[in-house]
């Protein structure tokens, strides 16, 4: 299992796989960050297919083509924008990663890049961040066979090691 889980630094539209994340505002209709990133690259055909989809839920996913980018799709998401921690935060969170899992398994995605969803202007502190997010993924790596990769893309150093260190410290403790 967790050889199918993969953290690297770089840039989500650059990467190839089945799908990519986008951490998303509720709209659908691109923003700053990921988002922005990933409607510049994927081209004006995204935009047009993100307005029949009428926006977004907090903690719900949504899953287009992928148009110009490497990805044959992307999986829409809203995270919680951070308010301290007692707005259940962690649970839109957790439900962000759980909806897209879900989603891609659903349409047959082998392969999926995710984000950091929410640490970004969201302020979503990245320490709790990047253990939701790895919870998730692992947990349902756990009961669920049909993915053969999934990449964490950091955008970052201290992201980046702070996911390595985690998913290390995940697969100690699971020996």
């Amino acid at each position: 299992m967790q050889s199918k889980i993969e953290i690297i630094q770089g840039d989500i539209t650059k990467i190839s796989v089945d799908a990519i994340v986008n951490a998303a505002n509720t709209s659908l209709l691109g923003g700053g960050g990921v988002d922005g990133a990933i409607h510049a690259a994927a081209g004006r055909e995204l935009l047009q297919e993100c307005l029949t989809l009428h926006g977004c839920e907090t903690g719900q996913a949504k899953i287009t083509k992928g148009y110009n980018l490497p990805a044959k799709y992307v999986i829409h998401t809203v995270g919680p924008v951070w308010h301290g921690g007692s707005n259940k935060e962690s649970q839109f969170l957790a439900n962000c990663y759980r909806n897209c899992l879900k989603i891609a398994e659903e349409n047959n995605i082998k392969s999926i890049a995710f984000p950091s969803i929410s640490t970004g202007v969201y302020g979503y502190p990245i320490e709790e961040a990047s253990d939701i997010a790895l919870k998730e993924i692992v947990s349902f790596l756990m009961t669920h066979s049909s993915f053969e990769k999934v990449i964490i893309v950091c955008f970052g150093e201290r992201p980046y090691h702070l996911y390595c260190e985690k998913l290390n410290k995940i697969i100690l403790n699971s020996q």
